[in-house]
Protein backbone atom coordinates (compact mmCIF):
# COMPACT_ATOMS: atom_id res chain seq x y z
CA UNK A 1 0.00 0.00 0.00
CA UNK A 2 1.22 3.28 -0.76
CA UNK A 3 0.51 6.67 0.91
CA UNK A 4 0.72 10.09 -0.49
CA UNK A 5 2.05 13.42 0.84
CA UNK A 6 3.97 16.29 0.47
CA UNK A 7 5.48 19.25 2.09
CA UNK A 8 4.12 22.66 2.09
CA UNK A 9 2.31 21.64 5.38
CA UNK A 10 5.57 22.82 7.32
CA UNK A 11 4.72 26.59 6.21
CA UNK A 12 1.17 26.53 7.25
CA UNK A 13 1.56 27.56 11.16
CA UNK A 14 -1.47 28.23 13.19
CA UNK A 15 0.21 30.34 16.91
CA UNK A 16 -2.96 31.05 18.24
CA UNK A 17 -7.29 30.50 17.47
CA UNK A 18 -9.61 31.29 19.32
CA UNK A 19 -12.01 29.18 21.17
CA UNK A 20 -14.47 29.32 24.38
CA UNK A 21 -13.80 33.33 24.07
CA UNK A 22 -10.02 32.31 24.32
CA UNK A 23 -7.21 32.52 22.55
CA UNK A 24 -5.16 29.27 22.57
CA UNK A 25 -2.50 28.00 21.14
CA UNK A 26 -3.65 25.52 17.95
CA UNK A 27 -2.95 21.65 18.35
CA UNK A 28 -2.87 21.54 14.73
CA UNK A 29 0.85 21.45 13.74
CA UNK A 30 3.34 20.77 11.36
CA UNK A 31 5.03 17.99 13.34
CA UNK A 32 1.84 15.47 13.59
CA UNK A 33 2.00 14.98 9.71
CA UNK A 34 6.04 13.80 9.92
CA UNK A 35 4.63 11.32 13.06
CA UNK A 36 1.99 9.93 10.70
CA UNK A 37 4.15 9.72 8.27
CA UNK A 38 6.68 7.69 10.12
CA UNK A 39 4.03 5.62 11.73
CA UNK A 40 2.55 4.99 8.13
CA UNK A 41 5.83 3.76 6.69
CA UNK A 42 6.19 1.53 10.02
CA UNK A 43 3.71 -0.35 8.62
CA UNK A 44 4.89 -0.71 5.35
CA UNK A 45 3.78 2.09 3.26
CA UNK A 46 5.43 3.24 0.79
CA UNK A 47 5.74 7.15 0.23
CA UNK A 48 4.82 9.20 -3.35
CA UNK A 49 5.57 12.20 -2.65
CA UNK A 50 3.13 15.25 -4.03
CA UNK A 51 5.01 18.13 -5.54
CA UNK A 52 2.56 19.45 -8.04
CA UNK A 53 -1.06 21.42 -6.33
CA UNK A 54 -3.61 21.31 -8.96
CA UNK A 55 -6.69 23.82 -8.92
CA UNK A 56 -8.83 21.87 -11.01
CA UNK A 57 -9.18 18.70 -8.41
CA UNK A 58 -11.62 21.25 -6.47
CA UNK A 59 -14.62 21.35 -9.13
CA UNK A 60 -17.72 19.68 -8.01
CA UNK A 61 -16.70 20.41 -4.45
CA UNK A 62 -16.06 23.95 -3.94
CA UNK A 63 -17.47 27.23 -5.29
CA UNK A 64 -15.35 28.98 -7.90
CA UNK A 65 -15.84 32.60 -5.60
CA UNK A 66 -14.32 30.72 -2.07
CA UNK A 67 -11.80 29.08 -4.09
CA UNK A 68 -10.54 32.65 -5.41
CA UNK A 69 -11.40 34.15 -2.03
CA UNK A 70 -8.67 31.58 -0.19
CA UNK A 71 -6.55 32.21 -3.08
CA UNK A 72 -5.99 35.96 -2.84
CA UNK A 73 -7.84 37.29 0.41
CA UNK A 74 -4.06 37.45 2.76
CA UNK A 75 -2.82 39.60 -0.49
CA UNK A 76 -6.27 41.38 -0.44
CA UNK A 77 -5.89 41.94 3.79
CA UNK A 78 -2.39 43.17 3.62
CA UNK A 79 -3.22 45.60 1.05
CA UNK A 80 -5.60 46.95 2.95
CA UNK A 81 -5.06 46.63 6.71
CA UNK A 82 -1.38 45.46 6.46
CA UNK A 83 0.13 42.12 7.71
CA UNK A 84 -2.13 40.50 10.68
CA UNK A 85 0.30 39.33 13.42
CA UNK A 86 -1.31 36.00 14.21
CA UNK A 87 -3.38 35.47 10.61
CA UNK A 88 -6.67 36.53 9.34
CA UNK A 89 -9.78 35.75 11.66
CA UNK A 90 -12.96 36.59 10.52
CA UNK A 91 -15.05 39.39 13.40
CA UNK A 92 -18.60 39.33 11.35
CA UNK A 93 -21.32 37.04 10.38
CA UNK A 94 -23.57 36.98 8.34
CA UNK A 95 -26.52 35.67 10.30
CA UNK A 96 -28.56 38.47 9.33
CA UNK A 97 -28.22 39.50 5.43
CA UNK A 98 -29.63 41.71 3.15
CA UNK A 99 -29.79 40.00 -0.06
CA UNK A 100 -26.93 38.48 -1.89
CA UNK A 101 -24.11 41.09 -2.36
CA UNK A 102 -20.86 39.66 -2.31
CA UNK A 103 -18.88 42.05 0.07
CA UNK A 104 -16.40 44.10 -1.32
CA UNK A 105 -14.32 44.94 1.99
CA UNK A 106 -11.71 42.15 2.91
CA UNK A 107 -13.67 41.87 6.43
CA UNK A 108 -16.64 41.16 4.77
CA UNK A 109 -15.29 38.41 3.03
CA UNK A 110 -13.54 36.61 5.44
CA UNK A 111 -16.57 36.59 7.73
CA UNK A 112 -18.79 35.40 4.77
CA UNK A 113 -16.54 32.36 3.86
CA UNK A 114 -15.31 31.51 7.82
CA UNK A 115 -18.09 29.87 9.65
CA UNK A 116 -15.59 30.59 13.05
CA UNK A 117 -12.10 31.42 14.80
CA UNK A 118 -10.40 28.37 14.66
CA UNK A 119 -9.14 28.66 11.22
CA UNK A 120 -7.11 31.71 10.76
CA UNK A 121 -5.53 32.39 7.16
CA UNK A 122 -2.09 33.27 6.83
CA UNK A 123 0.41 34.13 3.89
CA UNK A 124 0.99 30.32 2.82
CA UNK A 125 -2.82 28.84 4.25
CA UNK A 126 -3.61 28.40 0.53
CA UNK A 127 -0.71 26.77 -0.90
CA UNK A 128 -0.54 23.89 2.20
CA UNK A 129 -4.42 23.62 1.59
CA UNK A 130 -4.34 23.30 -2.05
CA UNK A 131 -1.53 20.62 -1.63
CA UNK A 132 -3.56 18.69 0.61
CA UNK A 133 -6.79 18.27 -1.79
CA UNK A 134 -3.94 17.30 -4.55
CA UNK A 135 -2.74 14.67 -2.46
CA UNK A 136 -6.27 13.39 -1.93
CA UNK A 137 -6.78 13.73 -5.27
CA UNK A 138 -3.64 11.88 -6.63
CA UNK A 139 -4.18 9.10 -3.88
CA UNK A 140 -7.69 8.72 -5.50
CA UNK A 141 -6.46 8.32 -9.40
CA UNK A 142 -3.83 5.57 -7.65
CA UNK A 143 -7.36 3.26 -6.42
CA UNK A 144 -8.85 4.13 -9.75
CA UNK A 145 -5.34 2.71 -11.23
CA UNK A 146 -5.84 -0.29 -9.61
CA UNK A 147 -3.92 0.14 -6.18
CA UNK A 148 -6.33 -1.47 -3.79
CA UNK A 149 -6.41 1.34 -1.31
CA UNK A 150 -4.14 4.54 -0.54
CA UNK A 151 -3.81 6.78 2.52
CA UNK A 152 -3.87 10.54 1.62
CA UNK A 153 -2.03 12.23 4.52
CA UNK A 154 -3.17 15.59 4.34
CA UNK A 155 -2.82 18.66 6.42
CA UNK A 156 -4.53 20.45 6.55
CA UNK A 157 -7.41 18.49 7.42
CA UNK A 158 -10.65 19.01 5.30
CA UNK A 159 -13.82 17.87 6.78
CA UNK A 160 -14.85 21.25 7.91
CA UNK A 161 -14.53 23.03 4.53
CA UNK A 162 -18.07 23.21 2.69
CA UNK A 163 -18.95 24.54 -0.85
CA UNK A 164 -18.62 27.86 0.10
CA UNK A 165 -16.66 28.36 3.26
CA UNK A 166 -13.99 26.88 5.84
CA UNK A 167 -13.98 26.56 9.35
CA UNK A 168 -12.67 24.20 12.16
CA UNK A 169 -8.84 24.20 11.20
CA UNK A 170 -9.55 23.10 7.56
CA UNK A 171 -10.33 24.80 4.58
CA UNK A 172 -10.79 22.63 1.32
CA UNK A 173 -12.19 19.81 1.71
CA UNK A 174 -9.95 16.63 0.66
CA UNK A 175 -11.82 13.79 1.75
CA UNK A 176 -14.64 15.45 -0.68
CA UNK A 177 -11.98 15.65 -3.32
CA UNK A 178 -11.07 12.30 -3.13
CA UNK A 179 -14.98 11.25 -3.55
CA UNK A 180 -15.48 13.65 -6.34
CA UNK A 181 -12.14 12.13 -8.22
CA UNK A 182 -13.64 8.43 -7.69
CA UNK A 183 -16.54 9.50 -9.15
CA UNK A 184 -15.67 9.77 -12.49
CA UNK A 185 -15.46 5.44 -12.78
CA UNK A 186 -17.79 5.31 -9.88
CA UNK A 187 -21.45 5.12 -9.59
CA UNK A 188 -21.46 5.73 -5.92
CA UNK A 189 -19.08 6.58 -3.49
CA UNK A 190 -19.42 5.60 0.34
CA UNK A 191 -17.59 8.55 2.50
CA UNK A 192 -17.09 7.35 6.17
CA UNK A 193 -16.20 10.24 8.34
CA UNK A 194 -14.73 8.26 12.02
CA UNK A 195 -13.41 12.22 13.22
CA UNK A 196 -14.88 13.00 16.59
CA UNK A 197 -16.35 16.04 15.00
CA UNK A 198 -19.14 16.19 12.49
CA UNK A 199 -18.16 16.55 9.37
CA UNK A 200 -20.29 19.24 8.47
CA UNK A 201 -18.51 20.41 5.43
CA UNK A 202 -18.43 17.30 3.36
CA UNK A 203 -22.44 16.86 4.74
CA UNK A 204 -22.88 20.59 3.00
CA UNK A 205 -20.97 19.68 -0.25
CA UNK A 206 -23.25 16.23 -0.81
CA UNK A 207 -26.51 16.52 1.17
CA UNK A 208 -28.57 17.17 -1.79
CA UNK A 209 -26.84 14.69 -4.03
CA UNK A 210 -27.31 11.18 -4.42
CA UNK A 211 -23.46 10.01 -6.11
CA UNK A 212 -22.23 10.16 -2.15
CA UNK A 213 -23.53 8.09 0.74
CA UNK A 214 -22.19 10.47 3.68
CA UNK A 215 -21.72 8.85 7.06
CA UNK A 216 -20.76 10.72 10.10
CA UNK A 217 -20.14 9.52 13.26
CA UNK A 218 -19.12 11.92 16.16
CA UNK A 219 -19.67 13.04 19.19
CA UNK A 220 -23.04 14.81 19.55
CA UNK A 221 -23.20 18.31 18.60
CA UNK A 222 -25.79 19.51 21.33
CA UNK A 223 -22.88 20.18 23.61
CA UNK A 224 -19.88 19.83 21.15
CA UNK A 225 -18.05 21.54 18.10
CA UNK A 226 -19.67 22.34 15.19
CA UNK A 227 -22.88 22.89 17.18
CA UNK A 228 -25.33 23.39 14.32
CA UNK A 229 -24.97 20.64 12.14
CA UNK A 230 -24.68 16.51 12.65
CA UNK A 231 -27.98 15.46 13.99
CA UNK A 232 -29.78 12.43 13.26
CA UNK A 233 -32.35 14.23 11.55
CA UNK A 234 -30.21 15.93 8.94
CA UNK A 235 -30.71 13.05 6.07
CA UNK A 236 -29.98 15.17 3.04
CA UNK A 237 -32.43 17.02 0.73
CA UNK A 238 -34.08 16.67 -2.76
CA UNK A 239 -32.07 14.18 -4.96
CA UNK A 240 -29.98 13.25 -1.78
CA UNK A 241 -32.80 12.80 0.78
CA UNK A 242 -31.83 9.86 2.63
CA UNK A 243 -28.23 9.97 1.69
CA UNK A 244 -26.87 11.53 4.57
CA UNK A 245 -26.31 10.04 7.93
CA UNK A 246 -25.07 11.40 11.08
CA UNK A 247 -24.60 9.33 14.06
CA UNK A 248 -24.06 11.91 17.14
CA UNK A 249 -22.72 9.68 20.09
CA UNK A 250 -22.62 10.98 23.87
CA UNK A 251 -19.34 11.73 25.31
CA UNK A 252 -18.43 8.43 27.55
CA UNK A 253 -19.04 6.28 24.43
CA UNK A 254 -16.14 3.35 24.73
CA UNK A 255 -15.54 1.37 22.07
CA UNK A 256 -17.76 -1.43 22.07
CA UNK A 257 -20.83 1.11 21.58
CA UNK A 258 -18.71 2.66 18.84
CA UNK A 259 -18.10 -0.26 17.10
CA UNK A 260 -22.02 -1.17 17.18
CA UNK A 261 -22.72 2.00 15.80
CA UNK A 262 -20.14 1.59 13.29
CA UNK A 263 -21.34 -1.86 11.95
CA UNK A 264 -25.09 -0.49 11.90
CA UNK A 265 -24.02 2.91 9.23
CA UNK A 266 -22.07 0.40 7.27
CA UNK A 267 -24.66 -1.78 6.37
CA UNK A 268 -26.92 1.20 6.30
CA UNK A 269 -24.10 2.24 3.57
CA UNK A 270 -23.51 -1.30 1.77
CA UNK A 271 -27.88 -0.85 0.74
CA UNK A 272 -26.80 1.76 -1.19
CA UNK A 273 -24.67 -0.13 -3.50
CA UNK A 274 -21.34 1.91 -3.49
CA UNK A 275 -18.69 1.29 -5.92
CA UNK A 276 -16.01 2.89 -4.19
CA UNK A 277 -15.22 3.97 -0.45
CA UNK A 278 -13.38 6.78 1.42
CA UNK A 279 -12.56 7.54 4.87
CA UNK A 280 -12.45 10.59 6.43
CA UNK A 281 -9.83 9.39 9.42
CA UNK A 282 -9.73 11.30 12.51
CA UNK A 283 -7.62 9.68 15.45
CA UNK A 284 -9.22 12.98 17.85
CA UNK A 285 -11.88 9.96 19.27
CA UNK A 286 -9.32 8.27 21.40
CA UNK A 287 -9.60 8.54 25.23
CA UNK A 288 -6.33 10.63 25.34
CA UNK A 289 -6.76 13.59 22.53
CA UNK A 290 -6.87 17.04 23.75
CA UNK A 291 -10.24 17.26 22.00
CA UNK A 292 -11.43 15.77 24.83
CA UNK A 293 -14.62 14.22 22.55
CA UNK A 294 -14.87 10.81 23.29
CA UNK A 295 -13.39 7.84 24.76
CA UNK A 296 -11.61 5.19 22.26
CA UNK A 297 -8.87 3.08 22.72
CA UNK A 298 -6.46 2.44 20.68
CA UNK A 299 -7.44 -0.85 19.78
CA UNK A 300 -10.98 -0.07 18.99
CA UNK A 301 -8.90 1.64 15.76
CA UNK A 302 -7.83 -1.69 14.39
CA UNK A 303 -10.99 -3.30 14.55
CA UNK A 304 -12.17 -0.04 12.55
CA UNK A 305 -9.63 -0.70 10.10
CA UNK A 306 -10.91 -4.52 9.99
CA UNK A 307 -14.33 -3.29 9.57
CA UNK A 308 -13.50 -0.99 6.64
CA UNK A 309 -11.10 -3.85 5.35
CA UNK A 310 -14.07 -6.46 5.10
CA UNK A 311 -15.90 -4.12 2.91
CA UNK A 312 -13.73 -5.12 0.13
CA UNK A 313 -14.20 -1.32 -1.93
CA UNK A 314 -11.86 0.50 -3.53
CA UNK A 315 -11.02 2.47 -0.47
CA UNK A 316 -9.00 6.25 -0.21
CA UNK A 317 -7.90 6.75 3.52
CA UNK A 318 -7.99 10.49 4.22
CA UNK A 319 -6.41 11.87 7.59
CA UNK A 320 -8.85 14.19 9.30
CA UNK A 321 -8.02 15.27 12.68
CA UNK A 322 -6.38 13.57 16.28
CA UNK A 323 -3.97 16.20 17.36
CA UNK A 324 -1.92 14.25 20.77
CA UNK A 325 1.77 13.77 18.98
CA UNK A 326 1.72 10.35 21.15
CA UNK A 327 -1.84 8.72 20.71
CA UNK A 328 -2.47 9.07 16.63
CA UNK A 329 0.15 7.66 15.38
CA UNK A 330 -0.48 4.58 17.67
CA UNK A 331 -4.11 4.67 16.42
CA UNK A 332 -2.81 4.90 12.75
CA UNK A 333 -0.49 2.09 13.13
CA UNK A 334 -3.32 0.09 14.77
CA UNK A 335 -6.07 1.22 11.85
CA UNK A 336 -3.39 0.16 9.15
CA UNK A 337 -2.43 -3.22 10.84
CA UNK A 338 -6.13 -3.89 11.17
CA UNK A 339 -7.04 -2.76 7.17
CA UNK A 340 -4.01 -4.89 6.00
CA UNK A 341 -4.31 -7.62 7.72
Amino acid sequence: MRYFAGCKHELHHLPTVFSLSQPRRSNDVAARANLLATAAESCGLHRIEVTEAREDCLEGVHSARYVAFLRTIYADWVAAYGPPPDGIFPNVFPTMRSGDRYPADPVGRVGLHMHDQLAPIHEHTFDAALEAATIADTAAKAVLKGDRAAYALCRPSGHHAGRDCGGGATYLNNAGVAAQTLLSQAGRVLLVDIDVHHGNGTQDVFYDRDDVHFVSLHRDPAHYHPYFWGHAEERGTGPGTGFNRNVPLPGDTEDSTYLAALDTALQEGLRTAPDALVVSMGFDAHVDDPSMGLRLTTDAYRQIGERFAALSLPTVLVQEGGYNLEAAPRCLSAFLTGFQS
